[in-house]
């Protein structure tokens, strides 16, 4: 059998533990009978359980390579492997209703893919696999945290995250020079913000460009010198010390300054 050789420009690093690819499998096993979506199957390691598990499943694959080889060696996939880039999809036509979302993310995209998974929140109940360590921390890191920062909060406003089990390097080929880490995002209760979403997003990412200063200090881009409520307590804080419902409040603070739709 003709493998797929790992490609370092698309960050491929092949799990090789069937234990542990049967575990991330059966991550979604209470979402069924929902389809799901695996992002860069690659050899299909995590495909081969996903497909056992009775999942109604679908892959995207960029690499020409392991499409073939997936062609060749899962023909009950005839007609749901997508050759094509993750990031580029419309999702809302490839699944008119829900779906869940899983895969070993390739390192140098996974930020990005969960962004776009945030873009389809109210369609993708849960998402989960396997992603480099730190990264993993960071999106389950709570308020207080060193690694909580832009993209644990925007996350958390929307999902409950759960670390779920770390994987050490010796389990991919070729190994990784870090640690990876398996988790779960599903969908939480809440239906809207109370706020301006684009400007909540906007808040969030202002004031942890300045993570080591205060809000008074970081929020000055926003809300210019002169604002005339730096003196609420929220402002004292920095960005790490604030809950998603607290970033609400301030959010709210900022739309009484500059409006629901000033463009920002």
């Amino acid at each position: 059998m003709r493998l797929v050789k790992p490609k370092k420009a698309l960050g491929q690093h092949f799990l090789k533990d069937q234990r542990i690819a049967k575990r991330i499998a059966e991550t979604l096993d209470a979402f069924k009978p929902l389809p799901v979506l695996e992002i860069g199957p690659g050899m299909g390691v995590l495909t081969r359980f996903l497909l056992e598990g009775g999942h109604d499943l679908t892959v995207v694959e960029l690499d020409k390579e392991s499409v073939d080889y997936l062609n060749l060696n899962f023909p009950e996939l005839a007609g749901h492997i997508i050759a094509d880039d993750f990031l580029k999809l419309d999702l809302a036509k490839l699944f008119p209703d829900k779906f869940c979302v899983i895969g070993n993310y390739p390192y140098n995209i996974s930020s990005q893919i969960f962004f776009k998974v945030l873009e389809y929140k109210d369609k993708i109940p849960c998402c989960s696999g396997m992603l480099q360590k730190e990264v993993a921390e960071r999106l389950a890191a709570g308020p207080g945290s060193k690694t909580y920062g832009i993209l644990s909060v925007l996350l958390q406003a929307w999902y409950d995250i759960e670390y779920l089990f770390t994987v050490d390097e010796q389990v991919f080929d070729p190994p990784p020079k870090v640690k990876s880490a398996v988790l779960r995002m599903t969908r939480n209760n809440r239906e809207e913000l109370g706020c301006d979403e684009k400007l909540f997003k906007t808040v969030v990412k202002t004031s942890f460009n300045q993570r080591r200063k205060t809000l008074r200090n970081s929020m000055v881009s926003l809300l210019g010198k002169d604002f005339p409520d730096y003196g609420l307590p929220i402002f004292a804080l920095r960005p790490e010390q604030l809950s998603v419902e607290r970033f609400v409040e301030l959010t709210l603070i900022c739309q009484g300054r500059i409006g629901k739709h000033a463009g920002y």
